[in-house]
């Protein structure tokens, strides 16, 4: 893929500053204006199925909760089901859908922006590869040398070519394995971060055995790459557990804020 290929410390906070903000507003302006809404309309049918699935349950409800009343009213309407809350509290999509039918969501792309930075300036990353964008690897068919400057919609286009091929290369890892949306999100991160390549049988058995087990927890488990070129990358480390909890807890958050944020422990 023409994402990231290579597993290396993202671009320092300087890189992720103004410019990721003004990428980000970009964004913001091509889904108010109606460019992304490809993935929405593609997941149309499977929101319809769960809307009806949903007033259906409403349904059998009321009508359970209008029988217990008339037998008085010492007796409590029936609660949901834990699974039943905890799935609505999933949106969206309310429950688990193939991966093809899932596109990355507008809070992953932020997220993404924040991680990778953005680079208007084609330049050399660290293993010689020449990059530009949110760490777009430069092919030939981009017509593009280092020290060539592209705008911000050029760097939107080539976002959206590598998130396309991120989120096939997904599809070809968990086959018919069905996901939330923010489960796709983090093995789209993953994908973009570490290449396809890298997540092969021989490469990554222990990720491939837990997809075929249909085994969730051992898949977020199976989420953390740290190390570039032998050593600890602590860039890498905040990205991992970043895509963990997206995995886990639907959180999107910046780890390193949270770290930054959370109150220290007083000397005694």
């Amino acid at each position: 893929m023409t994402g990231h290929s290579q597993l290396h410390e993202p671009l320092g906070p300087s890189a992720r500053g103004a410019r990721a903000r003004k990428l980000l507003r970009r964004m913001a302006e091509r889904r108010r204006g109606g460019a992304t809404r490809r993935g929405a309309i593609e997941r149309a049918p499977q929101r319809r199925q769960v809307r009806s699935r949903m007033r259906k349950r409403k349904a059998a409800l009321a009508i359970s909760a209008g029988m217990v009343g008339l037998s008085g009213a010492a007796y409590a309407a029936p609660a949901l089901p834990t699974a039943a809350v905890g799935s609505v509290a999933l949106t969206p999509p309310l429950l688990r859908i193939p991966a093809s039918s899932l596109r990355a969501s507008p809070s992953f792309k932020q997220a993404l922006v924040e991680e990778e930075g953005v680079q208007d300036v084609v330049y050399r990353d660290i293993a010689g590869l020449s990059t530009v964008g949110v760490g777009h690897l430069v092919t030939p068919a981009d017509g593009l040398r280092v020290g060539d400057r592209i705008g911000y919609d050029r760097v939107l286009s080539l976002l959206d070519g590598d998130l396309g091929e991120a989120e096939r290369a997904v599809t070809r890892l968990v086959g018919d394995l069905p996901l939330y949306q923010h489960e796709f999100d983090a093995l789209v991160d993953l994908v973009y971060n570490v290449g396809e390549g890298n997540l092969t049988p021989r490469k990554s058995p222990r990720l491939n055995r837990a997809i075929l087990a249909r085994d969730y927890e051992a898949i977020a488990g199976e989420l953390e790459y740290r190390y570039a070129a032998g050593q600890l990358a602590r860039g890498l480390a905040y990205r991992s557990e970043r895509r963990t909890r997206m995995f886990t807890n639907a959180s999107y958050g910046d780890v390193r804020t949270a770290s930054a944020a959370a109150p220290q422990p007083t000397k005694a």
